[in-house]
């Protein structure tokens, strides 16, 4: 958001600081658990395949191969996607506030119901199954035992981090600070610069605009001013000339005075 011109900058809040590094957090969180899907996806695959073989459920290894892939794709489209949103948000665009509850609040369903699911199963130790598929809990067994011991409590621990970081962001958008911060400012009018005109006004609508008014027509010449036509002389007058002879008549010149 671009405040208007002339205006200081609008200093940023530390909530909104706060919240941008939580959402950085949380995208190196998903980094981390990319890492570690790529890195014992294999392993995982090749217990299923053990566990499955025979089975009816033989292509669930495979399948749980391909949903660790498009899961380690979507962290890090994820975790793409919440640095944007976080540089965003120190640049005080409201439009990626609400797009970081929209995720955020995604994403805390995901995290809590995995989280809850995991603990589930820990409890419970997973029910055993009808017909030739292996229960959970033999499953669950497997995999701890080819998965290395610190595998289990890392993938906890992460979860919950990332999980009260998310809360935390989300919730310091909402706060007072931030709702000024993301506010839109309003335009500060300003006078123009010496030496520039003033902007023109649109004319009221329904009133036509005023015209222009005519050049002042010039003022008559006065009489006796070069370049001014005097007043014709009357006959007998001197030093002026009478009027001219009529067709056929003669006029002798009048002598000078005193003559």
């Amino acid at each position: 958001m671009v405040d208007a011109p002339g205006t200081p900058p609008r200093a940023r809040p530390a909530v909104v600081t706060a919240s941008s590094w939580l959402l950085i957090l949380v995208a190196a969180i998903q980094l981390v658990n990319l890492i570690l899907t790529l890195t014992t996806i294999g392993t995982v695959r090749d217990v299923l395949r053990d566990a499955f073989r025979g089975t009816s459920a033989e292509q669930a290894a495979d399948f749980a191969w391909v949903f660790g892939l498009v899961g380690a794709v979507l962290s890090l489209l994820l975790a793409i996607g919440l640095v944007v949103l976080a540089m965003l948000n120190n640049r005080g665009k409201n439009g990626s506030r609400i797009t970081t509850w929209v995720l955020g609040a995604i994403m805390l369903c995901c995290t809590g119901g995995g989280l809850l699911n995991n603990a589930a199963g820990g409890l419970t130790g997973g029910g055993s199954t009808s017909g030739d598929v292996p229960s959970g809990q033999e499953i669950q067994r497997r995999l701890s035992d080819a998965l290395p011991g610190w595998y289990g409590p890392l993938t906890t621990l992460l979860g919950v981090v990332a999980l009260l970081a998310l809360l935390v962001a989300l919730i310091l958008l909402a706060l007072p600070a931030a709702n000024e911060f993301f506010r839109k400012p309003r335009q500060a009018w300003e006078p123009p610069a010496p030496g520039t005109a003033y902007p023109a006004y649109p004319s009221t609508p329904g009133y036509p605009s005023t015209p222009g008014y005519p050049p002042t027509p010039g003022y008559p010449p006065t009489p006796g001013y070069p370049g001014a036509p005097g007043p014709s002389a009357g006959p007998g007058q001197p030093g002026q000339a009478g009027p001219a002879p009529e067709s056929g008549e003669r006029r002798d010149p009048e002598p000078p005075p005193g003559s």
